[in-house]
């Protein structure tokens, strides 16, 4: 196998190659302003280690994929053209109003608490550049009010007018019947024809999201609008760049689904958050290769920490109505939590508690924290980890960034003044209080699951992941920390492990069993037509993208609820049609175990009726992937490395420094066990062990940190 994955995060772009039986990372800082560079640089420091020419290697590699945040940076810095909005009559504040939630969804919980001082975010269509279409279809699908041709027009060309460089259709129950957003499509093309100068893209919302929920839809095919320019030429320019260094197949892009597709088969508003996803997938690969179990994924790069869960059997959590930024979607998103707290979190003072507070405003890779001696000039995380002698100045990032201890003094000294502490106190402090967040947030994340933290092993990745792992875990009551394989760029290798996919969904009023009647489904063929239409859809994207029909596999999944419930579970199933009652009960009874497994047994209702909301096919076809066999620690008496010297390292709990070992990339090799405190320094990242941990070197550069009987 020869393929080349890049995760192109905040502050690091990371870059993993698979060279036969090789597999080698490599690292450099992210260019926002051309990630070309970046990923240029990091391939660059790929190639020499496997003594091969870049061109050679892009010439010779069956794929090159991407994740990438460019679409999660547009949106922070709302970067993104003037859209339009057409939607029905009547439904004109649909949008603004927000469903009355605006003001607080996308924040924390205690902002979110703070209702006197809640704001709604800036919107990304102003009310003035919406318009009303005289047009209605009823829930059923029936056309109730004729489309009003002549309406569509005047309404396209004011906001044409007003300076729409894109519009978006969001018409009610398009799901159902999208023949008048098809309509409007055809009217704006004789309108404004693609061949004019300045012609701008025009996109329909049941083409974007297949499930009702007029919000939450006509909010998914805005902010695919609104990122479409920026990932069109940011993506674009990267193809580009691979052309003309000798790569002639398409390039591949990482979807937030857990799946990937050709640039030309993705939409802006999947690419958001897919590098974490792609660590996700990583994590779910290597526990269904390994048998670890339950595992909590943990990323903590320079510039956020995100936290994803995976249980036992492989069952994957996804969010069917994520929040992206300050609105609700209505996409198929792998599950994740996103904190700001990464290496290059910011680092003030909380006047109201007099203590640090960290994030989530960070330094990301320019200027980078002022350690980097690039003009930062607030302490960061990473600078706290300098001062507190964890660092090895000379060695950070393999040589190609030389720290500055000098520059981290001075960003802490109005920290140290508001604090009335030392620097050292101030960095055990952040430290202390970074890694208490990181952990309270895998804590929520579980419990409000159902799980215990200390049922699952922590993998810890990220360039930052290692360095922290033992105190997140500390606070958690985990004694068990995997750092897998090529830990820093894990998601670079989850965006090499994944599937080509394709996931489409529609909404649907079916009644599995009605309790009056006391009647169960029967109109199979309505059903099985549904599953039909979304198999061909996958079919034809995968298809054109240059896949045999043989190739193709498909998954079923469904939405139930019982009765008239709000809650809706997601239900994965072998069956690929209904052709019986027996088939019927069997769906149901799946609907049932899943249902206890969320709620608690017993807090099933088949008395109220049993429903489907939401049909959904996922049409994937599978490819080689990296092994990750072998890395359990089997007890055996390890192997002893000698250190290489010792440094003085402060730790939180610890009143005076301690003399720790330290030790280089030696310390990798399989078989190697390491009592803490001790600091292993590889170009890749820092491993900290400490106080009361154990290390040991597995296979494949894999790292287990134990405590207690472990």
């Amino acid at each position: 196998m020869k393929r080349v994955s890049v995760d192109i995060g905040g502050t690091f772009t990371d870059c993993f190659v698979s060279w036969g039986t090789r597999n080698i990372q490599g690292k450099a800082l992210t260019t926002h302003h051309n990630l070309a560079l970046g990923f240029n640089e990091a391939l660059a420091n790929a190639c020499k280690e496997l003594s091969v020419e870049v061109g050679t290697l892009l010439s010779q590699v069956d794929s090159v994929r991407y994740a990438t945040t460019l679409g999660t940076n547009a949106l922070i810095e709302r970067k993104g053209p003037r859209i339009g909005a057409l939607v029905t009559t009547g439904f004109k504040s649909t949008i603004p109003l927000s469903r009355a939630r605006g003001y607080g969804e996308g924040l924390s919980e205690d902002r979110q608490m703070d209702i006197p001082n809640a704001q709604r975010p800036e919107p990304i269509v102003p009310i003035e550049m919406i318009r009303e279409v005289r047009e209605r279809v009823d829930y059923l699908g029936d056309i109730f009010w004729d489309l009003d041709e002549d309406d569509v027009r005047q309404r396209i060309r004011e906001l044409v007018d007003a300076g729409a460089e894109a519009l978006v259709v969001a018409f009610t129950n398009s799901v159902v019947n999208p023949q008048n957003e098809l309509r409007v499509r055809e009217i704006f093309l004789e309108e404004y024809p693609g061949h004019l100068l300045g012609a701008i893209p025009l996109l329909l919302s049941h083409q974007v999201a297949g499930r009702k929920g007029e919000y939450a839809r006509s909010m998914s095919t805005i902010m695919d609008a609104f990122l479409h320019a920026t990932m069109y030429h940011g993506l674009g320019t990267l193809e580009l760049n691979l052309r003309a260094q000798g790569y002639d197949k398409p390039m591949l892009v990482n979807h937030n689904s857990g799946g990937m597709a050709q640039l030309n088969s993705t939409d802006a508003l999947q690419t958001v958050h897919s590098g974490p996803v792609s660590g996700i997938a990583a994590s779910e690969h290597l526990m269904l290769q390994t048998g670890l179990g339950n595992v909590v994924a943990t990323d903590m790069g320079g510039t956020s920490f995100d936290i994803g869960i995976v249980v036992q059997g492989g069952v994957k959590y996804y969010d069917f109505n994520p929040v992206i930024d300050r609105w609700l979607v209505s996409i198929p998103m792998v599950h994740l939590v996103t904190l700001g707290a990464g290496g290059g979190s910011i680092c003030s003072f909380e006047r109201m508690f007099k203590t640090v507070k960290i994030g989530p405003a960070s330094a990301g890779s320019d200027p980078g924290p002022a350690c980097y001696d690039r003009g930062g000039l607030k302490p960061t995380v990473t600078d706290a980890d300098l001062a507190l002698g964890y660092l090895d100045p000379a060695n950070y990032a393999n040589g190609h960034i030389k720290l500055n201890p000098r520059r981290s003094r001075q960003a802490f000294e109005e920290l140290c003044d508001d604090l009335d502490m030392d620097m050292v106190g101030v960095a055990k402090l952040i430290k202390k209080t970074v890694d208490a967040n990181m952990a309270n947030g895998i804590a929520t994340e579980l419990r409000t699951r159902g799980y215990e933290p200390k049922d699952f092993t922590v993998l810890a990745y990220g360039g930052n992941g290692p360095l922290h792992a033992c105190g997140i875990a500390a606070v958690l009551g985990i004694d068990r920390i995997l750092a897998p394989p090529f830990s820093s760029v894990f998601s670079a290798v989850g965006a090499g492990n994944m599937n080509q996919m394709h996931i489409h969904e529609i909404s649907t009023w079916t009644t599995l069993f009605d309790p009056n009647l006391r009647a169960f489904f029967s109109n199979y063929s309505v059903f099985n037509g549904s599953v039909e239409e979304l198999e061909r859809r996958g079919r034809e994207d995968l298809l054109r993208q240059g896949f045999d029909a043989g190739e193709i596999q498909y998954r079923l999944e469904i939405d139930m609820r019982y009765g008239n419930q709000r809650v809706q579970t997601a239900v994965v199933t072998d069956l690929k049609r209904l052709e019986s009652q027996t088939d019927v009960l069997r769906l149901i009874a799946e609907f049932h175990t899943r249902y206890g497994e969320r709620f608690g047994e017993g807090s099933q209702s088949p008395e109220a009726g049993i429903r489907i909301n939401t049909i959904r096919v996922c049409s994937f076809v599978e490819k080689p992937s990296a092994s990750f066999s072998g890395i359990q620690d089997d007890g055996r008496v390890g192997i002893t490395v000698e250190p290489l010297g010792t440094r003085l390292c402060s730790f939180p709990g610890h009143d005076t420094p301690i003399e720790t070992r330290l030790y280089d990339q030696a310390a990798l090799l399989e078989g190697t066990r390491i009592e803490g405190p001790a600091l292993v320094t590889t170009p890749a990242t820092t491993y900290l062990v400490e106080p009361g941990w154990r290390y040991y070197a597995a296979s494949q550069g894999a790292v287990w940190f134990t405590r207690g009987g472990h």
